[in-house]
């Protein structure tokens, strides 16, 4: 029996990140995975699904926005299956790379289904049923989450599919129903959509991307329906049914206000969310607390109930994010090796969807912290106000910063507009140093860049921004 002082279990962002802060603490680690290393961010999730972005990005600007840049084709040929092999490529040079840190800091890989046989035992079963015992001091649970599918409506990989079979696909839909307009519903509508496809968004909630500011999803219909994705919020499904339709292969029925309708398009998606991967990993077993949800519960330094036994990354639910996921992972391995560490603020962590526009927010809305009884004075600045955007060719959107009017606390931000999510940090990395927005405004920012319309949104909140 292989004895270690750290097994991962999961080999995903939060497991590998583990893994690799653990061996430089000096502690003998091994990862497990039964599928994967870089997980579903790295080979289904993250990665690819931002290379093929990038592809809609430029297919959306060639057929939709030529005139504007000054290019005409008489036979434009778009090939979707060369854009999603060419995110293949992304994905395959990322897990490789993975593999080669795992070689740098001498950590045991072993890949096959985990269990834990004991407090301090796991057993790892192959792909042809060889099991290997391990031992260690430390049990690292960072299993993740995968899509959440009512029961009733069948999944079959063609007609009715998850994130796994879009991402993976080389076709493309003629037409597509996404359910669900959360991170994963609005990207789909826009890789789709850029490349010709009929999309409808279908959200129960009053809105799209419901979990973010509410101009933030005011914003983004506006700028889906000037592209021709439909969005019907509001609206419930009432089922899922795979045909044999001329439309395709689809039919889904909704409801709103007591009305019906059916749907129909060749594919449909689901994207209403994830549930934990907790089940048989032996936790209930060696007495680990689980919530009635599957999520694994743990404390401020990511410790179980069961001393030895730690958990990170999605299964907790504590913030179904990657980069979340790896922050919590070098907290865990720190307090494992007894290093000063810290603790980490969930609500405070950036969020980042990469739709077109781009929207990037942390920490509370202007809702939230007014309804947290907050004297809120906020600071806003356009894009349109912008040299960079404009430049660019991509305008629409804006910043918002939301201040405690008492202390000058920043208490969050909202942004949707051109590379939102490259401009985020500026304000978490000011938010976590206790800046105030006039400290952000003094810092010069160069020009002509984006990272101006932060600088401007700062004036704003300090009274006056200088350029609006």
């Amino acid at each position: 029996m292989e004895t270690y002082d750290v097994i991962v279990i999961g080999a995903g962002p939060a497991g590998y990140v583990t893994a690799i802060r653990a061996a430089q603490l000096g502690q003998k680690t091994a990862i497990v995975d039964k599928q994967w290393l870089g997980g579903v961010c790295l080979n289904v999730g993250c990665i690819p699904s931002k290379a093929l972005l990038r592809n809609a990005e430029i297919a959306h600007i060639l057929r939709a926005r030529g005139k504007d840049f000054g290019f005409s084709f008489e036979n434009l040929a778009l090939d979707y299956g060369a854009a999603v092999k060419r995110s293949r490529q992304v994905s395959d040079r990322l897990v490789k790379g993975i593999g080669f840190l795992m070689k740098k800091n001498n950590i045991a890989v072993h890949m096959g289904t985990a269990s834990l046989t004991a407090k301090d035992a796991v057993a790892v079963t192959d792909k042809d049923g060889k099991v290997a015992e391990l031992k260690a001091r430390n049990i690292i649970v960072a299993t993740g989450a995968s899509a959440l599918v009512p029961t009733e409506w069948k999944v079959d990989g063609e007609k009715v599919i998850t994130y796994l079979e879009a991402i993976t696909q080389e076709k493309l839909p003629k037409s597509a129903i996404i359910i669900g307009a959360g991170a994963i519903g609005v990207e789909f509508a826009t890789i789709w959509n850029a490349y010709g496809a009929e999309v409808t968004l279908v959200e129960m909630l009053p809105r799209i991307v419901p979990l973010e500011d509410e101009e933030v999803s005011t914003e983004l219909e506006k700028a889906f329906k000037k592209r021709g994705i439909q969005a019907l919020v509001g609206h419930k499904v009432e089922s899922v049914e795979a045909t044999g339709t001329t439309n395709g292969g689809v039919q889904v029925t909704v409801s709103a206000n007591g009305e019906t309708k059916v749907l129909e398009a060749e594919q449909a998606l689901v994207a209403i969310g994830f549930r934990p991967n907790s089940k048989g990993l032996g936790l209930e077993e060696v007495g680990v607390k689980i919530s009635e949800r599957g999520f694994i519960e743990i404390d401020e330094k990511m410790a179980t109930n069961v001393p030895g036994i730690w958990t990170i990354g999605d299964v907790t639910g504590k913030l179904m994010l990657a980069h979340v996921g790896s922050a919590m992972g070098i907290v865990c391995a720190e307090n494992i090796a007894g290093q000063e560490t810290v603790t980490l603020d969930y609500e405070m962590m950036p969020r980042a969807t990469y739709c077109q526009p781009q929207i990037a927010s942390f920490g509370l809305s202007e809702t939230q912290a007014k309804e947290r009884g907050y004297t809120v004075k906020v600071g806003r600045f356009p894009f349109q106000a912008n040299g960079k955007a404009l430049g660019l060719g991509d305008y629409s959107g804006w910043v918002k910063i939301v201040v405690d009017e008492k202390y000058g606390e920043i208490l969050g931000a909202a942004m949707i507009g051109p590379e939102v999510t490259e401009l985020l940090p500026e304000l978490t990395l000011a938010r976590m140093l206790e800046l105030t927005p006039a400290e952000i405004a003094r810092n010069v920012h160069a020009h002509p860049t984006l990272s101006e319309v932060l600088m401007e949104a700062a004036h704003a909140a300090e009274g006056k921004a200088i350029h609006f």
